[in-house]
């Protein structure tokens, strides 16, 4: 089947229109919903998660990066096979890939395009607050967690968030671990098995910070108690793959994956009300580089998982991948403002009013329109 923009078009608004009651039993339940904030730091290649089989041009690209065993998630696109958790709830439509977005910010620094998704500007630099700070100022009686050591810039501001990490046991020094992290890192036979070492201590080689899957269920641990916060964000760094991206996404993917079923498990009954958002700052080229992997690029995939989501589907505006319709004849064009996603889902699942979000929230927002029928009704 050949991928038309029409094609996707049509399947985001496929949303079953429902009656004034369940809107109403909605709107009440609106104040027991969560959100949890996933941001991969580094610029994680989405043509690598959810490949376009479909487009003729993708084989040709990336002739030199196959990838193994993808699961089908429709005629057009296939799921990287470390994902298996994700792809049963995308069975259940619990999980949607949100394809060809970014941040307003359309360059290719790490740090620039990081602080422009945080905090939910258009400039991005030189913004002291977060766009998740502003929404836990918009809602009645809500709280943040950053599962991180200090408060990420999207948290940031005047509204009630906290962090939380986890303690080091006593007979690992810090500083050491950081410094036998770059000693590994140089040596191709030792990298991995050191990291799987630091791993079974439950951390990060940067300090007491912990690794995806442990900090996805400590989120769901302080998020699913009895007043616990409404709003989460979990961060995870390694998403940077100029070189052996195949190996590195392989086994970063499982992590996420393991990550996103104990946050499922943690939440318990609150998964039917919950929402995960996984995001990254930029995608990657399209075509590989000489060393296995790919360079700073442009559109990449946003990731909804969690039963508030209404998924099973592919989600997007494809541009394709043939050299004209390539961003400046290298990367995949963004079609979507990653604004436009959030300001779907907070919107809708946490309550806030769309006058509200473009005017606090998401300040000069108002060429990113919020994206329609991401969440069940």
């Amino acid at each position: 089947m050949k991928l038309t923009r029409r094609h996707f078009l049509a399947a985001g608004g496929a949303a079953t229109t429902l009656s004034l009651w369940p809107r109403l039993a909605h709107a009440m339940d609106a104040q027991d919903t969560r959100l949890l904030i996933v941001l991969l730091r580094g610029g994680l290649d989405g043509l690598h998660v959810v490949t376009p089989v479909g487009d003729p041009a993708f084989a040709r690209l990336r002739s030199g990066l196959k990838v193994e065993g993808a699961r089908a998630l429709d005629t057009d696109f296939a799921l990287h096979p470390a994902l298996a958790f994700s792809h049963a709830l995308y069975a259940k439509r619990e999980w949607l890939p949100v394809l060809a977005v970014a941040p307003p910010y359309r360059l290719r620094s790490h740090f620039e395009a990081q602080d422009n998704l945080e905090s939910g500007t258009v400039a991005g630099g030189g913004v002291s607050n977060g766009w998740l700070n502003r929404c836990v100022a918009a809602l009645p009686s809500s709280r943040a967690l950053s599962v991180s050591t200090v408060m990420p810039l999207i948290l940031r501001g005047p509204a009630d968030a906290t962090t939380w990490s986890p303690p080091l046991p006593e007979d690992v020094n810090p500083i050491l671990l950081q410094r036998l992290q770059s000693l590994y890192a140089a040596d191709a036979h030792l990298a991995h098995p050191f990291e799987q070492a630091v791993a079974a201590q439950g951390m990060q080689a940067g300090g007491n910070v912990a690794r995806l899957p442990q900090a996805m269920a400590a989120a769901a641990r302080f998020m699913a108690a009895s007043e616990g916060p409404r709003i989460g964000f979990v961060e995870n760094t390694g998403w940077d793959t100029h070189a052996q991206q195949g190996p590195v996404l392989a086994r970063k993917l499982a992590e996420l994956d393991q990550g996103l079923r104990q946050f499922h498990d943690g939440m318990g009954t609150l998964w039917a009300r919950t929402v995960v958002m996984v995001v990254t700052e930029f995608g990657r080229t399209a075509a590989v580089n000489g060393t296995g992997g790919t360079d700073h690029g442009t559109g990449t995939l946003a990731m909804l998982g969690g039963g508030a989501v209404a998924g099973g589907r592919v989600a997007g505006d494809w541009p394709g991948l043939a050299d004209a319709q390539l961003n400046e004849g290298r990367d995949l064009r963004a079609t979507t403002d990653l604004r436009s996603v959030f300001k779907g889902v907070v919107g809708d699942h946490l309550g806030i009013a769309a006058s509200v979000l473009a005017a606090r929230v998401f300040p000069d927002s108002g060429e990113a329109a919020a994206m329609k029928g991401l969440l069940r009704g």
